[in-house]
C-alpha cells in the first residue's frame, strides 16, 4: 500500500514541480527561496496525502500550499525581490535568438507590471497565460464558478493593460 502512495505521489510530483516552482518563482523572484518553498510546498503535501483523507483536486490543493508558503515567506522574511529574468524557467534556449530577445523583453513587461496587481489577479494570470491551465482547472483551484474565473481573467486582463498602457503610452512606440 505504502509503495502505491509513493508512485502515486511521484507522479504528482512530476505533473506538478514545474508549475508550482514556476509560480512560486514568479511570486518571490529568488531561485533559492522558491526552490525551498517548491519542496516545502511537496514536503507538506506528501503529509497530507498519506495521512489524511483523500485529496480531491491535487492541482488545487498543490496551489493552496504554495500560495500559504509564499505568504508565509513574506511574513518571515518581509521582502520583495526583483525577479530576474534571465532565471526565469520558461525562456526557451531551443528558440532562436530574435525570438528569445522577444520572449525576455516580453516577460521583462510583463513582470514589470504584474506585481502591481492585487495578488488574485496575479494568480490567475499567471496560471492561465503562463502555466496554461483552463478556467475550469482555475475555477476548481480557486473553488469558484468557471464564469467568476473568466471575469477574474477578464478584469486582470485588462487591469494589467490599463497599468502597462499608463506607464508605457503607445505614443513611445509610434
Amino acid at each position: 500500500m505504502a509503495k502505491n502512495y509513493k508512485k502515486q505521489f511521484g507522479q504528482l510530483y512530476d505533473k506538478h514541480i514545474d508549475k508550482i516552482y514556476r509560480y512560486v518563482f514568479l511570486k518571490v523572484g529568488k531561485k533559492e527561496a522558491a526552490e525551498d518553498i517548491s519542496a516545502e510546498v511537496f514536503t507538506k503535501s506528501w503529509r497530507k496525502f498519506r495521512s489524511g483523507p483523500e485529496i480531491r483536486n491535487a492541482s488545487a490543493y498543490l496551489y493552496q500550499v504554495a500560495r500559504a508558503e509564499v505568504a508565509n515567506y513574506y511574513r518571515t522574511s518581509s521582502r520583495a525581490e526583483f525577479v530576474s529574468v534571465e532565471a526565469l524557467p520558461i525562456i526557451d534556449s531551443q528558440a532562436g535568438p530574435e525570438a528569445e530577445q522577444v520572449k525576455k523583453a516580453d516577460m521583462e513587461n510583463l513582470q514589470r507590471h504584474l506585481k502591481d496587481l492585487k495578488e488574485e489577479y496575479q494568480d490567475v494570470l499567471i496560471w492561465y497565460y503562463i502555466d496554461g491551465y483552463s478556467t475550469k482547472e482555475i475555477a476548481k483551484m480557486l473553488e469558484k464558478s468557471e464564469g467568476a474565473v473568466r471575469v477574474m481573467v477578464s478584469r486582470a486582463l485588462a487591469e494589467l493593460r490599463d497599468k502597462m498602457s499608463k506607464k508605457w503610452p503607445e505614443t513611445l512606440f509610434s
